[in-house]
């Protein structure tokens, strides 16, 4: 995609914020008019600027409750079957692959300690592991946009 004027930023800061702001809305807030601004977030979509929408939920509020961090030192040779592994427990919601001594890093929610074992054994077939409860988590920020 070419690169994003004001305008394309402004559109993203807010859909950050909110994404069920109405193309109206997001028009009013930017300058532009309801088509205007549909089209604009449209190209963001199609070019993949814009990935998709979601509902951010509480953990807490579904049960989910103990966070941890959990990394892996694995091999490169098991680093496929760590990945596939930790696709298929629901308990990890993010993996990322890191540099360092680590090479994966799960964020992992789960209903009580007992799960949270099952998950860090599960995971630590393939290398070292190295677990941290998570104390408090704050509202992400919105992504720059240069």
């Amino acid at each position: 995609m070419e690169s994003l004027d004001e305008i394309d930023r402004a559109i993203l800061e807010l859909l950050q914020a909110d994404g069920r702001l109405s193309g109206a809305e997001v028009g009013r807030r930017v300058g532009l008019s309801q088509p205007a601004a549909a089209a604009r977030i449209q190209r963001l979509e199609k070019s993949g600027v814009i990935l998709g929408y979601r509902a951010v939920v509480d953990p807490a509020a579904v049960g989910l409750n103990i966070h941890a961090v959990v990394r892996l030192r694995t091999t490169h040779a098991q680093l496929a079957k760590a990945l596939a592994l930790a696709e298929r427990i629901p308990d990890v919601v993010s993996t990322v692959r890191v540099t360092g001594e680590d090479c994966l890093l799960f964020d992992v929610h789960c209903t009580h300690a007992e799960r949270l074992e099952q998950v860090v054994d599960s995971l630590a077939r393939f290398g070292p592991v190295t677990t941290s409860l998570v104390l408090r988590s704050y509202p992400p920020k919105p992504l720059p946009t240069p």
